[in-house]
């Protein structure tokens, strides 16, 4: 994604847009931005030695293409240094570990860190079951929103889909912090008719966007 530098500013823009959304509603909204879901370097080395274990057999098979009979032990060599390097690079420069890394293995390590979230921070703990998280994990390029079963009840999946769409298409274009701000508003504008504000105005969550 994009440059997602997130400002003091843009948190209490944030902050304002769930306060605003939540004066609608009794609904709990809370947003969370990792960085990264996972460091990636083990599967990344996992990764590594798998292809450095099927390059040695195409250079082989290369080889014997043209006429040439190259040692096993020179493969062997080639192979270990090849794997050895990788992990280098990957200690030097851990962005390039997700370029190893499957995309559907990336996305259930940020989904796992969703969930994690989204009961580390009680959010599965408000009165009427009423909490929505929005999750956003940058180096992944991944969005979800996990809603307790109190709203599951009344909201169906594919409006929470739309919204995360949208999270996406901003932190994509550098703009995660207008993302946050339209899908909590949107979020709000659904949890109003199911869960209306109460007298008591009972705050249970945090009214802010947690950075990790």
């Amino acid at each position: 994604m994009s440059n997602n530098t997130i400002t003091q500013a843009d948190h209490e823009r944030i902050t304002c847009a769930i306060r605003a959304a939540e004066s609608t509603t009794s609904g709990e909204i809370f947003a969370v931005v990792a960085h990264a879901s996972d460091d990636y370097f083990y599967v990344a080395g996992f990764m590594a030695g798998l292809w450095s274990l099927l390059s040695g057999a195409l250079v082989w098979l290369g080889a014997l293409a043209f006429g040439y009979d190259i040692g096993g032990g020179i493969i062997v060599s080639a192979q270990m240094a090849a794997f050895v390097l990788s992990l280098v690079m990957f200690q030097l420069r851990p962005q390039w570990r997700l370029l190893f890394v499957p995309r559907s293995v990336a996305y259930r390590r940020a989904s796992a860190n969703a969930v994690k979230q989204f009961l580390a921070h009680g959010i599965h703990t408000t009165q009427a079951r009423s909490g929505v998280l929005l999750f956003v994990s940058l180096a992944e390029r991944y969005a979800e929103i996990v809603a307790d079963e109190g709203i599951d009840e009344h909201v169906d999946q594919s409006v929470w889909n739309t919204m995360v769409e949208h999270l996406i298409d901003h932190a994509a274009k550098g703009e995660v912090a207008d993302g946050f701000i339209q899908v909590i508003g949107e979020a709000g504008a659904v949890l109003a008719p199911h869960f209306p504000p109460q007298p008591e105005g009972r705050n249970e969550l945090d009214d802010l966007l947690v950075e990790i």
